[in-house]
């Protein structure tokens, strides 16, 4: 009886200490990063990865901030379609649902084309050896905050 006492009272303690933590990791800011700082750390890690030149990271910079003022406004629609969407769901509208599905689809397509041509400025702009390091590592991942 009193072994499993002390491996409670060990196990509680144990689970207090970890409850106590407090967040940690880049998902505990209450506001996401604003575009520039965003663009400015994914310009850094590249920059680490391959060894950019001060001219490659401002043309980086430059492709990357301008991708990401076209993303903007999509991802706004898109938040504003998945919201509809829910509410349609929620009444059975099936029409809306459809509709706004095939919007959905699109607009996240027109994401992934913006991002991908971004990528492929980018890739431009390295070279041979550098286009080789980051063939060789994760690559360019899925765009903005999707690593």
């Amino acid at each position: 009886m009193k072994t499993l006492f002390r491996t409670t009272a060990v196990a509680a303690m144990l689970a207090a200490t970890v409850l106590a933590q407090r967040p940690f990791g880049v998902m505990t800011r209450s506001t996401p990063p604003d575009p520039a700082t965003m663009v400015a750390n994914k310009v850094d890690r590249l920059t680490k990865l391959l060894g950019l030149n001060s001219t490659q990271a401002g043309q980086a910079t430059t492709i990357f901030t301008n991708s990401l003022g076209l993303i903007t406004p999509i991802e706004t629609t898109l938040h504003t379609n998945h919201q509809s969407l829910q509410t349609a769901v929620k009444a059975n509208d099936v029409a809306t649902i459809e509709s706004l599905s095939t919007s959905i689809g699109s607009l996240e397509g027109q994401i992934l084309a913006i991002q991908n041509k971004a990528d492929a400025a980018f890739y431009v702009l390295l070279s041979p050896t550098q286009q080789n390091t980051l063939s060789q590592s994760r690559g360019f991942g899925r765009g903005f905050g999707r690593q």
